[in-house]
């Protein structure tokens, strides 16, 4: 019980922490919470300091997801991956390092797919550039990807992958229903380097 306590804590702070807030205020000076769309995620990080740094902030939010569902691996437990990585994306939303206001699940929620079927990361990969570049809409091309996770899982057979895709694609579309409202609204703000 202790092992099983000890690894979902570790995940939720291995979630927690504030990729965008720590790259922003050690090497640019800015609490990007104060710019753009005041989210800690990757993408306020490419509009508000740019590629290099949203790439790092991107990679980071990844890697916390991954290394949280890898956890029980490393220690030998029992704990099931997923839970592990549920933990680390709730973490992510909702960061004890930053006053719980965080991301919005994508990143993080990537990344617990990469640790545990990379397969599905790798066509989510596509499928979420596919979309940028006909959409040009971060967020939608996020939900879409979120979606058709859902749909993949649900033809593996496998039903903690079921249960938890679904529980993060009912993550992700919740954190982005502002810009549901701005894409129907047509002020949400698109990329233009892709």
């Amino acid at each position: 019980m202790m092992i099983f306590a000890l690894i979902l804590v570790l995940s939720y702070l291995l979630g927690s922490i504030p990729s965008g807030l720590l790259i922003g205020k050690t090497f640019y000076g800015k609490d990007i919470r104060e710019h753009g769309s005041g989210n800690l995620g990757g993408t306020n990080t490419f509009r508000t300091l740019g590629v290099k740094a949203g790439m790092i902030v991107t990679t980071m939010d990844i890697l916390k997801g991954t290394v949280a569902t890898l956890l029980p691996l490393m220690l030998a437990s029992d704990v099931h991956m997923l839970l592990a990585g549920v933990f680390a994306v709730i973490g992510h939303m909702y960061p004890v390092f930053a006053n719980f206001r965080g991301g919005k699940a994508v990143a993080t929620s990537a990344g617990v797919l990469l640790g545990y079927n990379y397969i599905l990361f790798l066509i989510l990969l596509a499928v979420f550039f596919i979309c940028l570049y006909a959409t040009k809409y971060v967020s939608l091309s996020s939900m879409i990807a979120a979606v058709l996770a859902f749909m993949y899982s649900i033809f593996t057979g496998d039903l903690p992958l079921i249960i938890v895709v679904g529980i993060l694609t009912i993550f992700v579309i919740y954190r982005h229903r502002a810009n549901i409202t701005r894409i129907k609204n047509k002020t949400e703000p698109k990329i233009k380097w892709l």
